[in-house]
């Protein structure tokens, strides 16, 4: 799953994101949802997720 689809994701679920300041190199950082901030359904670019970091990106993958 590629983390476009609200539905997918949910609170503690392992996701890597991409970063505000990463979105030009695409580096992505692994961690737990802790919040997820979209409100639509889907989002082209990823649903944006908290991390439990407190890290704030949009969901690139989920971790199985």
């Amino acid at each position: 799953m590629d983390g476009k689809k609200r539905a997918d994701i949910r609170s503690g679920l392992s996701v890597g994101i991409v970063l505000k300041e990463d979105q030009s190199t695409g580096y992505i950082t692994y961690g737990v949802v802790r919040d997820i901030l979209t409100k639509s359904p889907t989002h082209p670019h990823g649903i944006k997720v908290r991390l439990m970091s407190r890290e704030v990106g949009r969901v690139k993958e989920i971790v199985r």
